[in-house]
């Protein structure tokens, strides 16, 4: 591979009719790292120069299960599967990320955590090769739930509910 036909940068051409070995990329074609269809929220977790609070796709049932599957893997040794911060590698010494259930992370919007998870921050690496975009809005929404869960209170939930659990021995 070290010995090959190859055109250096800039390099004259006598294959292509103009003579240069440099050729423009063929339209239609989309860099890896550009959003595709404008979806730049997918990609980015912004919107605008602000991060957005809003997801690309809706949070179905299918995401949450696919965001608990995914935090379970890749988020859960460092933050717990409850999110508190207290997961086994920290109880063996790694640095203790923050609880989600702080107020602060809480009031956060959904685009710094994508934003987090792609670009890493402090302690915490970038994911942005393990995970892939998708993954990453499934795993914000399923701390979403977890979040909702440890604030939620009885009034949260529909009269239905409430009267079953109160039945419940």
């Amino acid at each position: 591979m070290a010995d090959q036909p190859r055109y250096d940068p800039l390099e004259p051409s006598a294959f292509f009719a103009d003579g240069q070995a440099a050729r423009h990329r063929v339209p239609g074609t989309v860099a890896r790292s550009e959003p595709i269809n404008n979806q730049t929220l997918l990609y980015t977790g912004r919107s605008g120069t602000a991060f957005a609070d809003a997801f690309p796709f809706p949070a179905t049932l299918q995401v949450l299960k696919r965001g608990q599957e995914r935090f379970n893997i890749f988020c859960s040794p460092c933050h717990s599967r409850t999110g508190d911060g207290d997961g086994m590698i920290v109880r063996r010494g790694y640095t203790r990320p923050p609880s989600f259930h702080s107020d602060r992370l809480r009031q956060m919007p959904a685009g710094y955590f994508f934003t987090v998870i792609t670009n890493g921050f402090g302690a915490m690496p970038t994911y942005a090769a393990q995970i892939p975009p998708h993954d990453r809005w499934a795993i914000i929404a399923y701390i979403r739930a977890l979040q909702l869960s440890q604030q939620g209170t009885l009034a949260d939930l529909s009269p239905e509910v409430q009267v079953k659990l109160q039945n419940e021995p």
